[in-house]
């Protein structure tokens, strides 16, 4: 019998390549209805009425039984479904992978200072070994070539100044605020602008618990007012009709990095619209929707010169780029010594994530 061989050819359109495909929509889709799985899968049928996800070998009782199995829903005990802790991983890793696709290498990077010290990251460089340098950083090469410069190969005899140890870098921790704009703004005119601003804040808490397991983050939602929610809670956010208490949340964004105990602190925003309320001493909220309120600006600068007097770093991402909008971030900046961006929606990711990583380089004294 003869067999013929020919050129293999990926077959993209695999069983496992489709389901991984379909479970990445559904997580988009899931960051749209608040976490809703029904609704989700309702919409997902909706699409495949227009345009086919599904077939005889992968039905969408098939797709549900494998989230299923895989661990990422399940009953609710209701008759409903949920999300796992598992799922709600999942959401955050396919954040991130959708805004690292197509980034390059040298982006990536660890939390290191620029400066050489008793860390746990090693370097290149060596150094003679010293009382209190880890065993573990011994460099085996270059501590037996001095051995064998000074006595030869005949007679090995090994000193204490023969040992050399790899230098370390000295690796820093940091306390981040993610500070995430709910106003009405985000989805005015029509415009989906919170969906991809979830997916920056949830590939962000991706990067820190799997790379940075010792850094703190919290999360926080401002509108009217401003309050702390969980990394579960994150996905299933929305906007409500709200105005922008910028200063609000500046305020608690300070007070979380009080409590952290971190050197590093920062504050990251993620907003598309200007300040338009604040609360007054009375605890009664001042809104004003038009223009820029210098009552409400003056009062949100104080906040972000509040913050640069704690050394509180305010890197502010804006998603609008509105004349009169572009000069109060450019206040707002330089009132704290921070950092703007100026981004559309398709850049957002990569600039809050690079800028996090670069962020860490620096020593904070």
């Amino acid at each position: 019998m003869q067999v013929l061989y020919s050129r293999w050819i990926e077959q993209k359109d695999s069983y496992e390549q489709r389901m991984e495909d379909l479970i990445s929509l559904f997580n988009y889709i899931l960051m749209q209805v608040e976490g809703d799985i029904e609704e989700a899968l309702e919409w997902m049928q909706y699409v495949d009425q227009k345009q086919p996800l599904f077939s005889e070998d992968l039905t969408m009782q098939d797709f549900v039984d494998e989230l299923k199995r895989r661990g990422y829903i399940e009953p609710d005990g209701e008759g409903g479904l949920i999300v796992t802790p598992k799922g709600n991983q999942r959401i955050r890793k396919d954040a991130l992978n959708d805004i690292f696709l197509g980034m390059r290498k040298s982006a990536f990077g660890m939390h290191e200072t620029p400066h050489l010290g008793s860390g746990v990251e090693r370097v290149s460089e060596t150094k003679q070994f010293r009382f209190g340098d880890a065993p573990s950083n011994i460099d085996l090469t270059s501590t037996l070539k001095n051995v064998f410069k000074r006595t030869g190969i005949e007679e090995f005899d090994l000193q204490e100044d023969d040992v050399e140890v790899y230098e370390t870098e000295h690796m820093t921790s940091a306390a981040t605020v993610l500070m995430l704009d709910i106003s009405h703004s985000m989805v005015l005119y029509g415009e989906d602008r919170i969906t991809p601003a979830k997916q920056v804040a949830l590939a962000l808490c991706e990067l820190i618990q799997s790379r940075y397991p010792k850094d703190r983050l919290d999360i926080l939602l401002f509108g009217d007012d401003a309050r702390q929610i969980s990394l579960t809670e994150l996905p299933f956010v929305n906007v409500g009709p709200y105005h922008t208490n910028t200063r609000q949340g500046l305020r608690l964004a300070r007070s979380l990095l009080k409590r952290s105990g971190s050197a590093n602190k920062q504050i990251f925003m993620v907003t598309d619209g200007k300040p338009s309320a604040i609360f007054e001493e009375s605890g009664r909220i001042y809104k004003n929707s038009f223009g820029l309120d210098p009552k409400i600006v003056n009062k949100t600068l104080d906040e972000a010169v509040a913050c640069r007097r704690e050394r509180i770093v305010i890197s502010t991402f804006m998603v609008a780029r509105d004349p009169y909008l572009v000069n109060f971030v450019e206040d707002l900046t330089k009132a704290n010594n921070g950092r703007a961006y100026f981004t559309g929606l398709g850049k957002l990711g990569e600039y809050v994530l690079i800028d996090y990583i670069r962020n860490r380089r620096k020593e904070v004294r």
